[in-house]
């Protein structure tokens, strides 16, 4: 037995006996994936606990300083909406509930306040979706669409790209330059909106906003990076998979998997292909996407970061198992060495250039997209380490927070509303038994918010999102 494989043996056998030495003594015949998800859901409950306490109406927890923080002057209670379903999933029904009728009756979205359209469409508007979906409150779907249609000037540019700012209460907008991420990433809230209203505006505003990207791509078949709101042209030729683009090409081949768009479909096609050619590389036995040049492929940068790691769940979930597997094994590699996964990293020069972590979920996500599609115990295994990882250097007293540095572990004070909406929820499905939310099911937006695929009438959908 090689010393690598002996050292992961030793790990595993650790991690079966933490969670069995903090186990429910009353519960001795249930697996240690089991009582490994009832720790994800208890440690759940306790940081949204602290939430409850000292940040109740807030964007976001500070759990050092045991405060708040808000995105904007004026608090759009973030952190409930996006955390909803991951409690809903838990079965915490009294705090969902109690999140669900705070938002249909005291949070107001008419706010003189500017905000980034790409964010709030992925936690609001998307967790209000989900809220929706997952409650049948009808007082929620109003709320939701109110809010789209506070958003929906962005949108009211030459191109069709949305402005990277909108104001809530006027509808005035500004930022004329914006990443493809930001630009492309809509589909899915827009259109599940679209098909719950019977409204196609909402879905066709969010394709044009797609399509204007997928037919700026260059000869070789490659978008850039950031976009002129005004003329819809991109202005340069930096491409790449990761930060800044990625949920562009995630809400391509989601958006035809719930949608049966073919367009999508297409668009999905030929980018994979050009993505594959000219950004993948072998590196010392590693497979990385870099940043080459829109125009050439030339690399222009090996530097890639955390974000980068959801790569390897949309590759699996589009079919590409082989291409997944060794993406995921690079990121995986890096985690193992640092036991977390800093901001930033050159696989050229197998150097840290930021040595942040934010609490991110993408390599956990990936890990999880792995593990239900190959049942592939090493995966597994993987996620009960990253658990461990985090509960190691990132829980506090009353909750979570992000590290300054890897290297040292040194604590911030701050708690991503993604870590309720994404990191925790990732944990829960991969370690419960027998969810009824996973990936055969439902589909999962770029923030996590589960959607039931059953629930979309393929007979409906054309009429409501108005597809061709």
């Amino acid at each position: 037995m090689n010393k690598n494989k002996q050292i992961a043996l030793i790990l595993i056998a650790n991690i079966t006996f933490f969670f069995r030495a903090n186990a429910q003594v009353n519960s001795p015949t249930k697996s240690d994936l089991d009582l490994i998800a009832e720790d994800v859901k208890s440690e759940t409950l306790r940081a949204w606990n602290a939430y409850v306490k000292y940040a109740w109406g807030h964007d976001e927890l500070k759990p050092l300083s045991k405060h708040y923080s808000d995105w904007y002057v004026q608090s759009l209670g973030i952190n409930l909406i996006d955390a909803y379903s991951t409690l809903k999933i838990m079965g915490d029904d009294r705090e969902s509930k109690r999140i669900e009728l705070y938002v249909a009756d005291s949070i107001s979205f008419d706010k003189n306040i500017f905000v980034k359209t790409f964010e709030v469409n992925i936690r609001i508007l998307g967790g209000l979706l989900s809220m929706y979906e997952l409650s049948k409150n009808q007082k929620i779907l109003v709320k939701a669409e109110e809010f789209a249609n506070r958003i929906l000037p962005a949108f009211n540019s030459p191109s069709g790209l949305p402005y990277y700012f909108v104001n809530l209460k006027t509808g005035t907008t500004r930022g004329d330059t914006i990443c493809a991420a930001e630009a492309g990433s809509y589909l899915l809230e827009m259109g599940i909106l679209s098909y719950y209203t019977n409204n196609p505006k909402y879905y066709q505003i969010a394709k044009k906003s797609s399509r204007t990207i997928y037919e700026n791509r260059t000869n070789i078949g490659l978008i850039g990076q950031n976009y002129n709101v005004l003329s819809g042209r991109s202005i340069d030729s930096i491409s790449q998979v990761g930060c800044y683009v990625d949920s562009y090409y995630e809400y391509l081949y989601k958006g035809w998997l719930l949608f049966h768009d073919k367009e999508l479909k297409a668009m999905w096609d030929s980018s994979i292909t050009a993505i594959n050619q000219y950004i993948s590389f072998n590196d010392g036995g590693n497979l990385w996407y870099g940043i080459v040049n829109s125009v050439n492929g030339t690399l222009l940068s090996s530097n890639v970061t955390l974000w980068d790691a959801y790569f390897p769940a949309l590759l699996q979930y589009s079919g590409d198992a082989l291409r997944a597997r060794k993406a995921y094994n690079s990121w995986q590699s890096l985690w193992k060495q640092n036991g977390l996964l800093p901001m930033e990293y050159d696989f050229k020069s197998n150097r840290i250039t930021n040595n942040r972590y934010y609490l991110n979920p993408e390599l956990i996500e990936s890990a999880y997209y792995l593990w239900y599609f190959t049942n592939d115990q090493i995966f597994m295994d993987h996620l009960k380490e990253y658990y461990l990882n985090l509960k190691e250097y990132c829980r506090t007293d009353i909750a979570y927070t992000t590290i300054e540095d890897v290297r040292t572990k040194t604590k911030s004070d701050q708690l991503p509303t993604f870590f309720f909406a994404e990191v925790m929820k990732y944990f829960y499905l991969a370690f419960s038994q027998n969810p009824t939310v996973n990936l055969g099911t439902h589909i999962f937006t770029t923030e996590a918010h589960p959607f039931h695929i059953g629930n979309y009438d393929l007979n409906k959908i054309k009429a409501r999102l108005g597809i061709r």
